[in-house]
């Protein structure tokens, strides 16, 4: 069921509001950057998203890859205490249609952790460039 969950970084500088259903597929990857940054990611499509402060204490960081154009995927963190809430990108193909958010479940306020334990995973293979299947190895995950 979809519900609006408000989140922030840990000084709260950045906070915001997303509509989320944590019975869709949440995901893990093994890319180098979200195993190194650890993060738990949710969708939110347009207008499912709405950044309420902290607009200007964000920084942005895109990395360059082969298989992500470098504008594609902007990973916004906090500069003051460095804690990545959101990811926003922009791919045309289904289910994105345009702009979307990656939200990074730990910094979701009031989601419990009931409900966090129940959201189902799927792990995918980014090392590999193979999104769409899982590493043999999810554990570390």
């Amino acid at each position: 069921m979809r519900k609006t969950y408000s989140g922030s970084c840990h000084c709260g500088a950045v906070r915001y509001e997303a509509d989320l259903d944590l019975a869709d597929n949440t995901r893990r990857c093994n890319c180098s950057f979200c195993s190194k940054t650890r993060m738990w990611k949710i969708f939110a499509l347009q207008g499912e998203f709405r950044l309420l402060a902290g607009e200007d204490a964000l920084s942005d960081y895109r990395a360059a890859a082969s298989h992500w154009p470098e504008d594609t995927i902007h990973h916004s963190f906090c500069s003051r205490c460095g804690v990545r809430a959101f990811s926003r990108g922009y791919l045309e193909m289904a289910p994105f249609n345009g702009w979307f958010h990656a939200v990074n479940l730990a910094t979701l306020d009031d989601a419990g952790d009931a409900e966090l334990a129940a959201a189902p995973i799927q792990y995918e293979n980014g090392r590999d460039d193979d999104w769409n299947a899982p590493p043999a190895e999810t554990r570390y995950l």
